[in-house]
């Protein structure tokens, strides 16, 4: 087992000595839902529930860990249950009850902290995960394997604070050079594309374009002219067409798009 020099230990048991033992490749950062010290998240681990991560992370930076890092650690669902013996290290932070709130300053550092020593510990490879089961760098609801239920964690202040300043800091502080950007974007959430019950129309967003190029690529683009920034009735056709595509039928086919076909689509970052 591998304990970080600069955590607490808070040894979870009989998790620490009974789990199965991982091959730690990823490193996934998370949002608790709750506003609590590395203690206080031991606490609930080893008194509520059979979950747990390896480590927890306060509001003023404090970090503890509570399984070695070469152990099973069950908060990232498949991430972890590779048949490879692969699995992902994991980190959850303190949060408002919604996981909306950004990290602090002090929560940024020791990301920092904590991901140039799994790179260098491990050695967790210097890039973002292109792939759920790839080596690299992400955030929970980055794979819908990683968060089956697809929930908010982390929020979307904290997505685009990890994809702009926590990665990079992590490459540029372990000597990594220019990080390496992310090939696709992350599913922005139902909501994005509904106005209300209903499609958006009207909205622009550059997503739109890249989404439209990708169902073309597909063959189920359903366009005259575009696809472009606007949304339009084409792009709703054209990725219902795509459910079906991907074996949706019903209403699980309807706009919006869901999170696995969009996953499954791999629309270039924007």
């Amino acid at each position: 087992m591998t304990w970080c020099p600069f955590a607490t230990k808070f040894e979870l048991q009989p998790e620490s000595d009974g789990q199965p033992a991982i091959r730690p490749t990823q490193f996934i950062a998370h949002s608790i839902a709750a506003p609590w010290t590395p203690k206080r998240t031991y606490e609930y681990w080893r008194d509520s529930t059979n979950l747990e991560s390896h480590f927890g992370l306060g509001y003023d930076g404090s970090l503890g860990q509570f399984i070695g890092t070469q152990t099973r650690a069950d908060a990232n669902a498949a991430a972890n249950r590779r048949a490879d013996g692969s699995g992902a290290i994991s980190l959850e932070s303190a949060s408002n009850r919604a996981a909306s709130d950004p990290w602090t300053d002090e929560q940024v550092e020791t990301l920092i902290r904590v991901g140039v020593w799994v790179h260098q510990e491990h050695p967790v490879p210097l890039r973002l995960c292109r792939t759920w089961d790839d080596p690299g760098f992400g955030y929970h609801r980055m794979f819908s394997q990683w968060n089956p239920s697809g929930h908010s964690c982390p929020g979307d202040a904290r997505v685009t604070q990890f994809r702009k300043i926590v990665f990079p800091g992590i490459v540029a502080r372990a000597g990594g050079g220019k990080p390496s950007v992310p090939t696709r974007e992350p599913y922005p959430g139902a909501s994005f594309f509904l106005n209300g019950s209903r499609p958006a129309l009207g909205k622009k967003s550059p997503i739109f374009t890249a989404m439209g190029k990708r169902l073309v690529e597909e063959g189920c683009g359903r366009y005259k002219v575009g696809p472009g920034p606007e949304l339009g009735q084409a792009d709703v056709d054209s990725y219902e067409a795509w459910q079906r595509k991907c074996g949706f039928s019903g209403t699980a086919a309807k706009w919006p798009p869901g999170r696995t076909t969009w996953d499954t689509l791999q629309v270039p970052n924007v």
